[in-house]
């Protein structure tokens, strides 16, 4: 775990039920650095992800939470205290959007089924109107490109992050991690139906 993560997260009232659930509490976290740059181990992970989820304030207080997915690589590490992605026209509601102009703070959860992993990140964001950005859309458009046009771009400066445990995360696998997994199975009952149909 980094440091910043828990200092943000662990608030007195945090610390209070965990002493009144567990008789205990998690140790201060006062000497966190002001944030925790990604390592090699979180960027991998970031820029191998086909979806996370997204958390952000609305202006009336109330949290809002949004899946977000796209071709594996999506998300963009600009560096180890920033990560973006591009926007396309969705439903268009635009409550993240909206709800970012006015409060910054996000928080995302990526997770890995197949390898039951997660990964939290909290961070600041800023949108970018893609119309007046187009270098910053070309700089974050996923690997292989995209079918829609970008309409925006999201930029995160990461305060900081956390691994979860893999507990209760159920395996689920791609269309394409099950085609892979199957294609020696399916070479194998070509192979022996081709040795049948010559015996015959």
């Amino acid at each position: 775990m980094a440091d910043k993560y828990m200092q943000t997260v662990l608030t007195p009232a945090v610390l209070e039920a965990e002493q009144h659930y567990y008789g205990r509490a998690y140790p201060s976290f006062d000497h966190a650095p002001e944030t925790d740059a990604l390592r090699e181990q979180e960027i991998a992970f970031i820029e191998t992800r086909d979806s996370f989820y997204m958390a952000t304030i609305t202006e009336n207080n109330w949290p809002y939470v949004q899946h977000r997915g796209g071709p594996r690589g999506f998300v963009r590490v600009l560096s180890p205290q920033q990560i973006a992605f591009a926007d396309y026209g969705g439903n268009r509601q635009m409550i993240s959007v909206g709800s970012i102009s006015q409060q910054d703070r996000v928080a995302l959860f990526m997770i890995d089924y197949p390898q039951r992993t997660r990964l939290k990140i909290l961070g600041h964001a800023k949108v970018f109107d893609a119309r007046e950005n187009p270098d910053l859309v070309e700089k974050v458009l996923p690997p292989g490109g995209h079918g829609a046009k970008g309409e925006r771009v999201f930029s995160i400066d990461i305060l900081s992050y956390d691994w979860n445990c893999p507990k209760f995360i159920t395996p689920r696998y791609t269309a394409e991690e099950v085609d892979k997994a199957v294609a020696p199975l399916r070479a194998r009952i070509a192979e022996l139906e081709a040795q049948l149909k010559s015996a015959s």
